[in-house]
């Protein structure tokens, strides 16, 4: 096991006093919030266990408080991830204090738009099966990008590219405290929702802790909560992502009705009730189960019920229930579509 290192950060201005000197306001249109107090900063970043002599890419690290403990964990190398170029002053004053100790990179970009995985190192990457590389992703996430972006790591992580293409990276993140106790929420629990199965396919989740909104500047209107989520060697399945995302979304889209309800919109109106009763049929689940009664699972069972209905039937395959609906009508002795 690595021996955990401490850098000595040389004096800096505090975080307060950077976003002073920088006249540096949250913007709300990109959903920020300033994480003062560095008691629980240092807290998110042990949430993430012992990063010494590893790569960390921390998205969105604003002024950089975060990114101060991540470097005094000793990581070799810190990729910073920020769409906000005010913050770039401040974080290249902490990139000149410890060039001599760690090698930053320094990201002016959409981390929706931006492949991180470029700037690991190569000597990083692990085969899938073994532990997960000395690589982690750590981040105080804008409420307005946050499930955005772990639906789409999750996507990356299924087809084991960007991060995942060098192992079962892991992250330690912030959400919306509602959010993060969906990501985590089990069988029955009152936030389970398509978010959480779709994680807990893909992950082993973890709701570490807390912290109040008034720790944050300006305070936000909710929590928060601190996230960890580790690849699992083996997921639940290895159906297409989109295609067993489409199932969940749509069953919960009805989460207090009976699941079949959700199912049914799967399907063309014309069949829907005997392909939805067919699919829970295949799959040996009662259709009158509500969607936060569903296993883990059980819901892959379902997909994969799905999955073999439509080889059977592969028009229904890019069925979209929201679609325009086409009708028939005649005009002078010729039916048209519209």
């Amino acid at each position: 096991m690595k021996k955990a290192l401490q850098i000595r950060l040389p004096p800096l201005p505090t975080i307060k006093d950077i976003i002073k000197l920088y006249k540096l306001q949250a913007l709300k249109q990109l959903s920020q919030n300033f994480l003062m107090e560095e008691r629980l900063i240092d807290k998110i970043v042990r949430a993430a266990g012992n990063i010494t002599g590893n790569t960390v890419c921390e998205v969105g690290p604003g002024p950089g408080g975060i990114t101060r403990s991540i470097l005094r964990q000793a990581p070799q190398k810190v990729i910073l991830v920020e769409k906000d170029k005010r913050f770039l002053p401040s974080l290249e004053l902490i990139a000149d204090a410890t060039k001599h100790k760690v090698d930053i990179d320094i990201i002016i970009g959409d981390i929706l738009k931006t492949d991180v995985s470029q700037y690991f190192p190569s000597d990083a990457k692990r085969e899938w099966l073994d532990s997960p590389p000395p690589i982690n992703l750590i981040g105080n996430l804008p409420f307005s990008v946050s499930t955005i972006l772990i639906i789409r790591w999750l996507e990356m992580i299924s087809k084991q590219t960007g991060p995942w293409a060098f192992g079962r990276t892991r992250m330690t993140l912030t959400f919306q405290k509602e959010v993060a106790e969906r990501m985590a929420a089990p069988i029955l629990d009152e936030q389970r929702c398509r978010l959480s199965v779709m994680c807990q396919t893909w992950c082993n989740v973890k709701y570490k802790f807390d912290i109040s909104g008034k720790a944050f500047v300006p305070k936000p209107e909710v929590d928060v909560g601190v996230v960890t989520l580790t690849p699992f060697k083996y997921p639940l399945t290895k159906l297409p992502f989109k295609m067993f995302e489409k199932v969940v979304r749509q069953i919960f889209s009805m989460r207090q009705k009976y699941s079949i309800r959700g199912a049914r919109t799967l399907f063309p109106e014309n069949v829907c009730e005997e392909m939805a009763l067919k699919m829970y049929e295949i799959a040996e689940i009662d259709p009158v189960t509500r969607p936060f009664q569903i296993t883990n699972s059980e819901f892959v069972r379902i997909c994969e019920a799905y999955n073999e209905i439509i080889n059977m039937y592969p028009e229904f395959k890019d069925y979209d229930y929201r679609a325009p609906k086409i009708k028939a009508c005649r005009v002078e002795g010729m039916e048209l579509k519209l």
